[in-house]
């Protein structure tokens, strides 16, 4: 990484600092301003912290979470059964045939590396700030969550980042090529930030919706965990986040993706709020629905399989809208017998409401990214792991969410070893998640499964290979790495 890329970073961030979750926050630009007296007021903090959300929302061109194809559970879900395309980055993510020649799949690196370098900025503007320290504290870890959360989720499909180190982003002149972390110094990185940050964050009865939480920076830290394997440590955050005695299990799961509001939803753990506006925008209807769809339709950019239809069982209400059959404005039924083109890889993916009366491309079904779900299946996998087998308390963990889905409870019996008990938890992830952050791919990744699903969908098409459980870095940043920033293997 040369220099140039982060001199930008040092004037600030240009760009109007807005967010869902903070309509009215007048817009700052960086470039105006000097650093040496900022951040000086609370509404100054304000700014920088909302600018640290920014990167983390609903846009089509810059923001990670967007619901098209230019986001992260967009490509995700479709290297695994639950999504399919038959072009674009959706069609190489379905046969794993990417490469670092294909832009769509290394932009995510590309587009946000930076981000993570404009959060440690800010983290020091504010250290140094003379503001409230309890207005300082409270910036501090929303902007460590931030760069924890990022760090996370470009760790999770690249392996370990370039992170620059303040020293040097104090010197942008200087051209300083940067390696990427060591594998166990990025874990430790993103650890120590989602630690610091689930330490003085409010607790998720203080935060504001669409805002981080304790709970959340636990939840991430539960993810991070799971990642390495740690169960007792996932166990652990599990615990802390169940003895906050605020969460819990909405009974009504479909609701749950319906335009009504969700600030309120004590499940919700964290999403990012969408908007007709653009500030933060849900496209997802778009992406999934025929343009015959009734009332109104897309651009069928995306479908399911028929694999992951079938692994449902006939009265999981979790797959009500993974649409098997629609009756077109042509008058035509549409089906897995008569798929035409909208059908012919499985069914519609929609997960969310079709929302008819959206004007435009966007609807205001937030973008829910984290749910106390995730909580209760992560504790019931990490018991069953530590102790090499299930016991009864992992079972009825997973009984809580299956009672939801309107499914029989399951049996100790009948899942006595962890091998059955894990190939079970993937059912129940991939059935529970799908289509939200993109998280089951890293699911199948733990449990050597990712190749398998792959090779199980796609036969002898499917071009899966060990090495492509991480996504390639572009080009662009091996060459300006000069030698110091390494592909990662089987790219070369």
């Amino acid at each position: 990484m040369i220099m140039k890329k982060i001199k930008l970073i040092m004037l600030g961030l240009l760009i109007p600092l807005t967010f869902g979750c903070n309509p009215e926050l007048e817009s700052v630009n960086y470039d105006e301003i000097n650093p040496a007296i900022f951040p000086a007021s609370e509404a100054d903090v304000e700014a920088l912290v909302v600018a640290a959300y920014y990167p983390l929302r609903g846009s089509w061109w810059d923001g990670i979470h967007t619901t098209s194809e230019n986001g992260i559970m967009f490509i995700n879900d479709a290297s695994t059964e639950i999504l399919q395309g038959n072009f674009g980055v959706q069609q190489l993510a379905t046969l794993h045939s990417y490469n670092p020649t294909n832009e769509s799949v290394t932009r995510y690196y590309d587009r946000f590396y930076n981000k993570i370098s404009s959060n440690t900025l800010s983290i020091d503007r504010l250290e140094k700030s003379s503001v409230n320290d309890n207005i300082k504290k409270k910036g501090i870890a929303e902007l460590k969550c931030a760069r924890g959360f990022l760090c996370y989720e470009l760790f999770d499909m690249y392996g370990p980042l370039v992170v620059a180190p303040l020293e040097v982003l104090q010197n942008p002149l200087t051209e300083t090529p940067l390696a990427r972390m060591g594998y166990e110094e990025m874990v430790n990185f993103i650890e120590k930030d989602l630690l610091d940050a689930a330490a003085d964050l409010p607790s998720p009865a203080e935060a504001a919706y669409g805002r981080f939480s304790q709970g959340f920076a636990r939840m991430l830290l539960i993810r991070l965990y799971l990642h390495e394997k740690r169960w007792a440590d996932v166990e652990a955050q599990a615990n802390a986040i169940m003895a906050m005695n605020y969460y819990e299990l909405n009974p009504d799961y479909v609701g749950m993706f319906s335009t009504a509001s969700q600030a309120d939803n004590k499940e919700v753990m964290f999403a990012v709020p969408a908007d007709y506006a653009g500030t933060s925008e849900n496209q997802w209807q778009m992406m999934v629905l025929p343009s015959n769809y009734p009332e109104r339709g897309g651009w069928a950019t995306i479908q399911s399989s028929w694999q992951f239809y079938d692994s449902f069982e006939s009265n999981d209400v979790r797959k009500t809208n993974l649409i098997a059959e629609y009756t077109g404005t042509d008058g035509v039924t549409y089906n897995r017998s008569n798929p035409s083109n909208v059908m012919q890889m499985g069914p519609l993916p929609l997960k969310i409401a079709a929302d008819a009366d959206r004007s435009t491309a966007l609807t205001t079904v937030d973008i829910i990214l984290y749910r106390y779900a995730d909580v209760i299946l992560s504790k019931a996998e990490a018991i069953a792991n530590k102790n090499g087998a299930p016991n009864q308390e992992s079972i009825d963990l997973v009984n809580m969410i299956r009672e939801r889905a309107n499914l029989d409870p399951i049996k100790l019996v009948d899942y006595a070893d962890i091998d059955s008990f894990n190939d079970m938890i993937l059912l129940e992830r991939s059935h529970e998640y799908w289509c939200e952050n993109g998280q089951y791919r890293s699911d199948l990744i733990r449990h050597g499964k990712f190749s398998e699903h792959n090779i199980e969908l796609n036969g002898a098409s499917s071009q899966t290979a060990p090495y492509k459980v991480l996504y390639p870095f572009s080009l662009e940043r091996i060459s300006e790495g000069k030698g110091a920033f390494k592909q990662n293997p089987g790219y070369n």
